[in-house]
């Protein structure tokens, strides 16, 4: 791997992680669009140290607060949130560990990941059109299993984890900017899980100048996708991220056909 495809594919980890696009599509796409060797293992750890680390930075004080709130006596808004969080994890990481051979392999074809691009994307037009807007602390139980269990779809390139689980919060009401806001939190322990595990295949050797920039791309994005779209769901929907789904998913279904 050059260091300029390491960078490329470090912007497209940080944007896809976050943005509900999805990372692990374009991460099979861009290679297979332009004939790049596999990246392999080793570097898919970078990426998702990368993405970890943008995480954690931006989200610390949030997550300080829960951590506090989870050990503090008595009921508190920040103790249920925690326990929610950690409930609505627990599907993607089950899914994520039995499934995992299949992702690696045949959830990778071109012509599916295209395909599911658009699903996801009528799937996000039709959740976006809740009129109702719920802020973080009205989360319920059942909110947190059902995007819990919509997060395990996410195992399938294209479906986007980030994706699903703000079209399902948006299916229950709740409002865009509280919607990526749980969607982001939810996502540190499911980057941090995968992480660890792919880091037992990484050797002091395999750390060199792309891996490297792989990190420091996918985290600098990664903090810019965060701080982005936060924003821009405060005045905005989720529209532009849905027309780019239908655009990018016609171009890799025709180049899938034609080859």
């Amino acid at each position: 791997m050059t260091v300029f495809q390491a960078l490329v594919l470090g912007v497209v980890q940080g944007l896809g992680e976050f943005l509900p696009i999805s990372s692990s599509a374009h991460l099979v796409l861009i290679p297979w669009l332009f004939g790049w060797a596999d990246p392999g293992l080793t570097f898919d750890v970078a990426l998702h140290m990368g993405t970890l680390l943008a995480v954690v930075l931006y989200f610390w004080h949030d997550w300080l607060n829960l951590l506090r709130g989870a050990v503090r006596r008595g009921p508190s808004d920040e103790k249920r949130l925690f326990w929610y969080l950690v409930l609505a994890t627990i599907p993607g990481g089950l899914f994520g560990l039995a499934l995992e051979s299949k992702a690696e392999t045949a959830f990778r074809a071109p012509l599916l990941i295209g395909i599911m691009l658009i699903v996801m994307g009528v799937v996000l037009y039709l959740a976006d059109r809740q009129r109702q807007a719920r802020n973080l602390d009205t989360v319920t139980l059942g909110d947190a299993v059902g995007i819990g269990l919509a997060q395990a779809l996410a195992i399938i390139p294209g479906v986007s984890r980030s994706g699903i689980t703000m079209a399902a919060a948006r299916w229950f009401n709740l409002g865009r900017e509280a919607a990526a806001r749980f969607s982001f939190l939810m996502s540190t322990p499911i980057i941090l899980g995968a992480g660890v595990l792919k880091l037992r295949h990484l050797s002091l050797a395999d750390v060199n100048l792309p891996f490297v920039t792989g990190v420091v791309s996918s985290f600098l994005v990664g903090i810019l996708s965060i701080s982005f779209l936060l924003r821009y769901l405060r005045r905005s929907n989720f529209g532009v991220f849905v027309i780019y789904r239908f655009l990018f998913g016609a171009v890799v279904i025709l180049v899938a056909l034609m080859r």
